[in-house]
């Protein structure tokens, strides 16, 4: 069982960073993939940023050379460092992690505005 606690969202001007932190439970943190999803109001939940157990990342198209996702296995812990915050990344940010199954954390909501 892996638990997921995500941290760091936050109310933030169009431009702005903000860095959200997901820490996993458990020993077997270095055999997950970890992902960050977002879920914006209306729309289904999709995929951010991933990073594998090796390290090797994907993100989305929208995100792109403004979003970072990086893992330390000596903390148990996977970051998202966004950059160059948009209205439209407004949403509820969720970490996921999978071996085997997925387990997902409940969420920090992070909101661009001025």
């Amino acid at each position: 069982q892996v638990q997921l606690v995500e941290s760091g969202g936050d109310l933030v001007q169009p431009g702005g960073s903000l860095r959200l932190s997901c820490a996993a439970s458990g020993s077997i943190f270095s055999t997950l993939t970890m992902g960050w999803y977002r879920q914006a109001p209306g729309k289904q939940r999709a995929l951010v940023a991933e990073i594998t157990r090796g390290s090797t990342t994907t993100y989305a198209d929208s995100v792109k050379g403004r979003f970072t996702i990086s893992r330390d296995a000596s903390k148990n812990t996977v970051y998202l460092q966004m950059n160059s915050l948009k209205p439209e990344d407004t949403a509820v940010y969720y970490c996921r992690a999978t071996r085997n199954r997925n387990y997902w954390g409940q969420g920090t909501q992070v909101t661009v505005s001025s």
